[in-house]
């Protein structure tokens, strides 16, 4: 039976997610393979352990803010679609669905093959038939070659499997949802834990000398990856329409999450910083297995190795679920594909939208282009932020007197804050990737013709 939306409508989805759920869904979409990585490119652009502390820190602090700015908006609209919703309700329904379409062409679904191929890859560690060093085949096409690896089918296994667990029940995908991040979570704790108190030769300074030369514009690109690594932070918005009390545990979950997230990426940089010296940090592409092999042999790189999988796969399965709820609404709205409007009767998922996206992130995965795209659209991806925490002042202007279930803490600083550093990323962005940023705009653009094509059709079926 279709259980009523928070506005008393029947939207067919379940109302099934606790606060607890919600925070978990956070905390699993923002812990991918990130952390495991990142530091050592931060490294390169500010080679000092005070610096790198200090980002990840502000990092986590703005991310807060967002989802502060994110928890107003998603408990005063708890319906599924998160971004999309706001969007639209705001500036308009072109704007929700060039985001969606943003979403599902690249941003959600190139995320989803980005991440099915590092799961693959670390596959391969364990099994090398998954490597993607492993080429299957390679299958000349005119100009260009196509090729495949084990690491390509890995990432496709997952996300067929992941996406059918999904299709089965909200329940089902979050139980799964739950388990792996409580299990990366853990991970993480007692790698961090053990790393903490292992004995090391290297003791760092975190109050000697700051560097000198370009250290403002190495620090605005190093936030840029922090940034990234804390990316996935307002997937519950998206879930809304299946939370049993938006209005109360939406905000819990997001701040919850994106808190436990935090404190986990300091550890993990406390444990960094005391493994090796800053040079060996810079020099590292995989700085946690470097510095778990540092700390505990091979053994630990192993480890370090295991704990990428699940956390991986964990982010995967976290995307999958909140990512497939921004199409339901577009094509409820008659901006989409009219099958993935529809709802599973039996299951009560969005079953249509959820095979849809799976079939395009395995298209985008053994197309070997994803990151390419992904590149090209992360400036579309800060424009759409900026847009979205802008809405609530906004929202404060136009419906001054409207009752907010959840108001910002802090505002209008607090939201102001997300704003103006979302706005600096992109303008830092369109400086230092011109093309990038054009290429972005110019596959965004790309929807105005489909969103011109379903209006029409729309409004002949109205």
């Amino acid at each position: 039976m279709a259980q009523p939306s928070a506005t008393g409508q029947a939207t067919g989805l379940v109302r099934g997610l606790s606060a607890w759920d919600g925070a978990l869904v956070t905390i699993g979409s923002i812990l991918g393979s990130g952390i495991f990585l990142t530091t050592g490119s931060i490294a390169r652009l500010v080679p000092h352990e005070g610096l790198i502390l200090l980002l990840w820190v502000a990092g986590g602090l703005v991310t807060l803010a967002g989802a502060l700015t994110y928890a107003e908006l998603g408990a005063l609209y708890p319906r599924a679609g998160g971004q999309y919703e706001f969007l639209k309700v705001v500036y308009g329904p072109l704007w929700g669905f060039l985001f969606g379409w943003a979403a599902f062409l690249v941003i959600m679904s190139g995320g989803i093959a980005t991440m099915a191929v590092g799961f693959g890859e670390y596959c391969g560690v364990f099994l090398p038939f998954f490597s993607t060093r492993n080429v299957l085949f390679t299958l000349p096409l005119g100009p260009v070659s196509w090729t495949v690896s084990g690491g390509q089918v890995a990432g496709a296994i997952a996300i067929v499997v992941l996406t059918a667990i999904n299709y089965v029940g909200l329940k089902e995908g979050a139980f799964v949802q739950n388990v792996v991040t409580l299990a990366k979570v853990g991970s993480l704790i007692g790698l961090g834990a053990l790393g903490l108190f292992a004995s090391s030769e290297v003791t760092p300074d975190f109050v000697r000398p700051l560097p000198q030369a370009g250290l403002l514009t190495a620090l605005g690109v190093a936030m840029v990856a922090v940034f990234w690594s804390y990316d996935g932070w307002y997937a519950v918005t998206n879930l809304a329409g299946e939370m049993r009390r938006p209005e109360r545990d939406l905000p819990i979950a997001i701040v919850t999450g994106t808190l436990a997230v935090t404190v986990l990426y300091v550890l993990m940089n406390l444990v960094y910083v005391r493994a090796l010296p800053v040079s060996d940090i810079a020099a590292s592409d995989r700085i946690g297995e470097a510095a778990a092999t540092a700390l505990f042999g091979s053994l630990g790189g192993r480890l370090i190795s295991a704990a990428v999988l699940v956390s991986t796969f964990g982010c995967i399965s976290s995307t999958i679920l909140y990512a497939a709820r921004i199409y339901l609404p577009m094509a409820q709205d008659g901006l989409f594909f009219a099958r993935v409007a529809s709802i599973h009767p039996r299951f009560q998922t969005p079953g249509a939208s959820l095979i849809g996206q799976g079939l395009w992130a395995i298209v985008l995965t053994f197309s070997g282009s994803y990151e390419q795209l992904y590149t090209y659209v992360v400036f579309a991806v800060v424009v759409f932020h900026t847009m979205t925490g802008a809405a609530v002042f906004v929202l404060r202007q136009r419906e001054p007197e409207r009752e907010r279930p959840y108001r910002t803490w802090g505002y209008p600083v607090v939201p102001l804050v997300f704003v103006a550093t979302s706005a600096a990323m992109v303008i830092n962005t369109l400086v230092e990737k011109p093309l990038e940023s054009g290429m972005g705009l110019f596959l965004i653009l790309l929807g105005l013709p489909a969103y011109a094509h379903w209006r029409r059709a729309s409004r002949a079926r109205a």
